[in-house]
């Protein structure tokens, strides 16, 4: 190999080093700020998990946005909030055993079906009545159907929702998990609900894990447990739905995309779409860590301790990453939604517990 051979691969394998060294550079200070809230925020969750570490982490955020912030943070803000975010979600995974969520899955199959298709169309109808835009609508029916902050942190980039929307749904969703932790233990007592009836209310009808585990455990010890699985199983519900978002999406933006030619738009149809392009990838990253957490769990048993560090250092960067997001949202512009959120929220959330109760009654679970 010749000299100037040798020479030119060292000049750009060290003009590589650099473009990283910039990269990093750049993202530092705002990754760094994320990184200080996230740090607070977890703290205040412990004191109060009833509102959570996230919610805190996103309030920190956008109290701090009202701050004319330099710009060399934005490059770390923006990379934490989308990327570091699919990364949180597949460590996520690694908290979760197939087996047991499955098992407890197969009883509740009909439940579930019953409960999030009655939310997902009383979010598209009201949506559509209250005249909210489509991504906002999506998040919120979502975050209610499903798992909360985390299943609106994992459908948020697959359909390009920007951070304002995020932090709009998240508001919503928030709201009424805290109303749910106070009201759900109260009503259960009130109509004497069993243990095993209100452990499948709250898992299948409270939007966030936080609020069904206060909820749960604040009704009975064999409540909390029931809940925290359903919960969990309904959090797979992550994966089909984003995959059909995902498709959606895709068929979305190849049908009607706009070109520009010497400043004038042309629209483009096409009758093919590319999935590979706009597919969640982190949620098989997710789905792999729940599987690998499964088969390794029984086996060693060293596992245990290690997964559960992995699932804590995602739930901390899925807060680092609310944080971001709460940076780049202004208390204007949510103040200017309006109050047709908190109608969408509040009647998807409402659909969601009577049809949960209904179906059990019925079908006498």
């Amino acid at each position: 190999m010749s000299v100037s051979v040798i020479w030119q691969a060292s000049s750009k394998s060290l003009s590589i080093r650099r473009q990283d060294l910039e990269i990093i550079r750049k993202r530092s200070p705002g990754i760094l700020l994320a990184f200080i809230i996230a740090a607070i925020a977890w703290q205040l969750g412990k004191w109060a998990p009833i509102v959570g570490s996230p919610v805190f982490g996103i309030l920190i955020g956008m109290i701090i946005a009202t701050w004319q912030r330099p710009k060399y943070f934005d490059a770390g803000i923006n990379y934490t909030s989308k990327k570091l975010l699919k990364l949180a979600i597949i460590l996520i995974g690694f908290n979760m055993n197939l087996v047991h969520v499955l098992a407890v899955g197969r009883q509740t199959l009909v439940l579930m079906f019953f409960t999030l298709s009655a939310t997902f169309l009383t979010a598209y109808l009201a949506g559509r009545w209250l005249k909210i835009e489509r991504n906002a609508n999506i998040l919120i029916g979502v975050g209610t159907a499903i798992c909360g902050g985390s299943a609106i942190a994992a459908t948020a980039p697959v359909i390009d929702a920007d951070d304002s929307e995020v932090a709009s749904a998240i508001s919503t969703i928030f709201l009424f998990n805290v109303i749910a932790a106070f009201a759900f233990p109260a009503m259960g007592h009130f109509f004497g609900m069993t243990d095993h009836f209100f452990g499948l209310w709250a898992g299948t009808a409270i939007n966030d894990t936080s609020s069904v585990v206060a909820a749960g455990y604040a009704y009975s010890s064999t409540a909390g447990d029931l809940a925290v699985i359903v919960k969990l199983t309904r959090t797979l519900m992550i994966i089909p739905v984003t995959l059909v978002l995902a498709i959606y999406q895709s068929k979305k933006d190849a049908a009607s995309h706009k070109i520009s030619v010497k400043g004038i738009e042309t629209e483009m149809h096409s009758g093919s779409y590319h999935l590979v392009s706009i597919f969640p990838w982190f949620v098989l990253g997710f789905l792999a860590a729940a599987f690998l957490n499964t088969v390794v769990e029984p086996m060693w048993e060293g596992w245990i301790p290690a997964a559960h560090q992995l699932a804590v250092l995602g739930k901390f960067m899925i807060v680092m990453a609310m944080a971001a997001i709460g940076l780049n949202t202004h208390l204007g512009k949510l103040v200017r939604n309006g109050i047709r959120p908190l109608i969408l929220g509040f009647t998807t959330w409402v659909v969601l517990a009577v049809v949960s109760i209904l179906v059990q009654v019925t079908l006498q679970f």
